[in-house]
């Protein structure tokens, strides 16, 4: 989801959802990182010599885990002219659309959602610190947190008092009985 805001009722909960996000990216980073892996060695006969491939082979080898500094997709072999529209010839404008038909372009998609995925992570990472720096303030069971979340990152938090009435169960009925029971009590 793109943008939303989400209260929750604890610290405990906030870091139960940013820890679900952090399993999320970081298995997206792993199954991207693999899938690149196989589309390199697939393509390694065919463009060995290409220097695009050649790049990308190594930076490749740089993408074992989401680092603190996230992967350069530099030099795959994307240029970017004034405008910032794709001078390579592997990709053609369509509309508002760069189109592709060759495994340069796709390398080229798959280092720039890891490096997407990765600065995700790294802003979940931080987030998390965060959180923690406020449990150390503890803020205890008064508080509900109520959430500012930009394309699935966790930008601001308001801290808001929570109604002590609220935490009240209260349970209000009517019983009615059918005639039928009192006449088999009769």
């Amino acid at each position: 989801m793109g943008t939303e805001i989400r209260t929750f009722a604890s610290l405990k909960d906030l870091t139960e959802y940013l820890v679900d996000q952090l399993t999320q990216y970081k298995g997206l980073f792993e199954d991207y990182s693999q899938w690149l892996g196989s589309l390199l060695r697939s393509c390694e006969e065919e463009h060995k010599n290409d220097e695009w491939f050649q790049k990308s082979a190594a930076l490749q080898k740089t993408l074992k885990a989401p680092t603190k500094k996230g992967p350069e997709a530099k030099g795959t072999g994307k240029k970017v002219d004034q405008k910032g529209n794709a001078a390579t010839s592997v990709w053609v404008q369509s509309g508002n659309v760069l189109l592709c038909s060759t495994e340069q372009g796709q390398v080229e998609i798959m280092f720039e959602a890891i490096e997407k995925i990765n600065e995700k992570i790294q802003e979940l990472e931080k987030f998390k610190v965060a959180l923690q720096q406020l449990e150390r303030l503890g803020l205890g069971k008064t508080v509900s947190y109520v959430v500012y979340i930009e394309e699935d990152i966790p930008k601001k938090i308001v801290l808001r008092a929570k109604d002590n009435s609220d935490d009240v169960f209260k349970f209000a009925t009517e019983l009615s009985v059918p005639a039928i029971l009192s006449d088999i009590n009769s």
